[in-house]
Order: C-alpha cells, then structure tokens, then sequence
C-alpha cells in the first residue's frame, strides 16, 4: 500500500489547509493524499523493477526521456479540486520516482478556490472539477494570467448511502432535487418526504461545500442553477469528511467524486440514478460515465497550467508525463478509481500543451453532459 492509498482508505482530515509534497529521494510527506499505485520498470536512480508491469496486469510505458527527467530541477506549486486531486497526487508520485529532485506540491483548497490562487499567480498548475468560469477567467486577465486547459479523465458524480440503509436504490434527478433546492432548506427533514414509500426516518444530507466544483456541477446538473442549494446540510470540500458522516449515519446520503466511492469498498452503497424519471436507472461504473449513459452526473475533470510557467522544463517534463502513457494506465486502476479519456483526446491535449494554446474551450463555464470532442477540431 502506497502512502497515498493509506490516505484515502483512512480517510484525512484539514484537507483544506494541507497539502501534499513529493520531493528529491524520499516518500511523499503526507499531510493529505491520494491512491497511487506503483509503476514497475527502470527507475532513474537505478532501482530494479519489472519493466512495463503494474500490480498485475496494467502495463504502463517507462518513459522514453527517463535520462532528461532525472536531470530535472525544481518546485510545482498545484492546488485546486478535491476530486481531481487524486489523479495529480498520483502522477506526482509517479513522476517523483524519474524526475526525484523536482518538488511537486498538491493542495486542496476546492476548484473555486483553487482558481482563486492560480489567478493571482501563486501556483503553476490548477487542478479543477468544470471549466473555468467567467468571472475566474476576467480575473485571470485582469492579472495578466494566460492559461492552457487540459482535460485529464473523467469523474461520475457520485450519489451514496451508508450499506445499513436498506430501502434507497435508486432515485429521480426530480426526487434529488427536492431533497437539495434552496427551497427544501429547513423543510424537507425526513426520508417519507422525498418519497411516500420511504421511512419516517431523519435525512441527513453531506455534500461539497461553496468553494468546490463539485457543488458547482451537481447544483447545476440537479438543481437547474450551479450553486443554488440549501445550506442546511453538512458540506465540506474534504471529501473524506464526506465519506465518513454517510458511512456512519444510515440516515445520510451525499455526494462526491467516484475515486472516493471506489476507495472506500463496503463503507458505501451506490445509487442509481433515474435520469429521465421512466424507471431506467443507472450507476456510475467505468462503462457507463465513459460512455455517457450515467447522467446528468458524468462530467470531464481538467487541469490548467499557467502559460508562464508552460516553458519550464520541470512543469514540462511533469505535464508531458501526467498525459502519457507512463501514467494515463494507471488512472481506471482501484488505487485512482477515474475514468481515462480516449487515446485521441489524451493526444490532442498534448499537441495543446506542446504548442501551448492558450483559453478554454468551454467559454460559458461549465457544461451539463459536456463532452470532449471539441478538443479534437
């Protein structure tokens, strides 16, 4: 087990506030992280693995420039989405064992907030659960701040029960928003409520807090209006609190990134989700976020990179990996729990960083159902 993988499993606390630092010849210092499997293959300090095997069968490419990453000097400052941060703390730690003398350093502060710093020029790279939105992005140049959107996977929002309630398992997009309007806020208290057949029973609900991008999609994709909620609810953008007030309430349900779902096997139970309210109901798993049959809860996740950090080597040599093969294998692996984008997406979001094409392509915001194939025109 990984020290990121220990992370999620237990499940930290002060995220916010913390950060996670990979740096030269030694493991990460965990204040918060993430699960990552290890790549086995020829590292730069001489380390003897098999090469191109992963914990069983996931074969990943040593990369191909493994003698210019060890040469590698620096810092990345990266903060942002608690929902991607998983997929960045993995390529962190992976990265970490070519390029060992590059300090790479993950927080979390949500996507708003990540935005927040990046447009004040405080960090080289922007992990994000939607788009950039308007207003971050007249920040951005208000401040002289250029930035390339890159999208990295894809997440399927995830609506979960503790295994102790035996009655939910599957609800309407309506039935949802009725829990989660503004105009439940000190109302809707009780499970009978949302549905006649349901018990007389509390409902407890977690969910992402203001500042993440997480809340800002599910407001937008449940309720009609991205940040238009009730505030009587237990939010927090550390999505492990999250996890532990539903897994130990069976009166909860809440939401948050798939990976945290995935990482928390037994401590969860999924609910399907009835998108049209005609009985079909989905749950997010591999097949059905990739191929956009889980809705309206399928969404990419990205990562911005300031231009004026692009032509560093150091961010460089760690963009150029997190969007190869040496690590992109990984990313469906349980110790991730993501989604990866199709090869053709992966490569034109290198050709755009390489060529470092600045903007976003979703130039509204964020986007119900969005889908990729913008990048490839």
């Amino acid at each position: 087990m990984s020290i990121l993988e220990g992370w999620l499993g237990r499940g930290a606390v002060g995220l916010t506030a913390a950060a996670l630092v990979f740096s030269a010849a030694c493991q990460p210092s965990a204040q918060t992280g993430s699960g990552a499997p290890s790549v086995q293959g020829q590292t730069p300090s001489g380390q003897q693995q098999p090469s191109g095997q992963q914990q069983g069968k996931v074969t990943v490419q040593p990369p191909a420039n493994a003698a210019q990453l060890a040469q590698l000097r620096g810092d990345i400052v990266i903060d942002g989405s608690s929902t991607v941060f998983p997929v960045t703390a993995a390529a962190a730690e992976e990265f970490r064992k070519y390029a060992r003398d590059v300090r790479v350093t993950v927080g979390v502060s949500g996507t708003g907030g990540g935005f927040k710093r990046f447009c004040a020029g405080e960090t080289a790279i922007s992990n994000a659960s939607r788009p950039i939105l308007v207003s971050e992005r007249e920040i951005c140049e208000k401040n002289g701040i250029e930035f390339i959107e890159l999208p990295v996977a894809f997440d399927g929002l995830s609506v979960v029960v503790s295994p102790r309630n035996d009655f939910v398992k599957c609800l309407t997009v309506a039935e949802l928003k009725k829990m989660w309007e503004p105009e439940a806020q000190g109302k809707i208290t009780n499970w009978n409520q949302i549905r006649p057949s349901f018990p007389d029973r509390p409902l407890k609900l977690f969910g992402a807090g203001s500042d993440s991008g997480t809340f800002d999609y599910f407001t937008e994709a449940i309720v009609g209006k991205a940040k238009s909620s009730r505030g009587d609810y237990q939010a927090s953008e550390d999505d492990n609190v999250l996890v532990q007030g539903v897994a130990n309430d069976p009166n909860a349900i809440g939401y948050f990134g798939y990976a945290y779902y995935i990482e928390n096997p037994g401590k969860l139970k999924l609910v399907a989700i009835d998108d049209k309210g005609n009985g079909n109901c989905v749950e997010p798993s591999e097949q059905t976020i990739k191929n956009g049959t889980y809705q309206p809860l399928s969404r990419p996740i990205f990562i911005y990179v300031r231009k004026q950090d692009a032509s560093r080597p150091e961010v460089q040599g760690f963009v150029n990996f997190y969007l190869s093969k040496s690590f992109t294998p990984l990313i469906p692996t349980p110790e991730i729990g993501y989604i990866p984008l199709e090869d053709n997406i992966y490569a034109a979001a290198q050709r755009r960083f390489q060529n470092q094409v600045t903007g976003t392509l979703f130039p509204n915001g964020q986007e119900v159902g969005a889908t990729l194939d913008r990048y490839l025109r």
